[in-house]
């Protein structure tokens, strides 16, 4: 009968640590542990998102409120489509924030920076954010400097 117990302690104590380590997995994997219910999702279109990419940090102020959860292409505009997750603490956003895509450092990994307007009213799951500015291409920025300087 002792035996029987010691091969369920055994047997409990491997099944919580495959638990353990598969949720640390999701945790590492930057996906969410149990549900999206966490978060409400808007959108905003950019001309070009540069190397953005899903999973990508959403901040405000420095803190980060959320993650990009789709990239897509609008088929009417031509314009990238991003799917912002935010966290329903975050729920207060006014109506006329404004979203840029910005990167970490020089070479760093880009993100979306959330800058809040002024407005009563608050984006609400679904909304859109219509006030958007564009990736910084640094290639192109460099080129345009080096080809203004060949032509003088």
């Amino acid at each position: 009968m002792q035996t029987r117990t010691v091969e369920l302690a055994v047997g409990l104590f491997v099944v919580g640590g495959l638990l353990a380590l598969a949720m640390l997995a999701l945790k590492v994997g930057n996906m969410p542990v149990l549900g999206s219910g966490q978060y409400y999702t808007v959108s905003a279109q950019f001309g070009n998102v540069g190397s953005l990419k899903e999973k990508a940090p959403v901040m405000l102020a420095g803190v980060k409120i959320g993650q990009v959860g789709h990239i897509g292409i609008n088929r009417n505009t031509f314009e990238a489509v991003v799917t912002l997750e935010i966290l329903k603490k975050y729920d207060n956003l006014p109506v006329d924030t404004s979203a840029a895509i910005l990167t970490q450092g020089l070479l760093g990994e880009q993100f979306v920076s959330l800058d809040p307007g002024g407005s009563q009213r608050y984006l609400k799951n679904g909304d859109k954010i219509r006030i958007t500015q564009s990736a910084i291409m640094l290639d192109k920025i460099i080129s345009q400097l080096l080809y203004s300087k060949a032509g003088h």
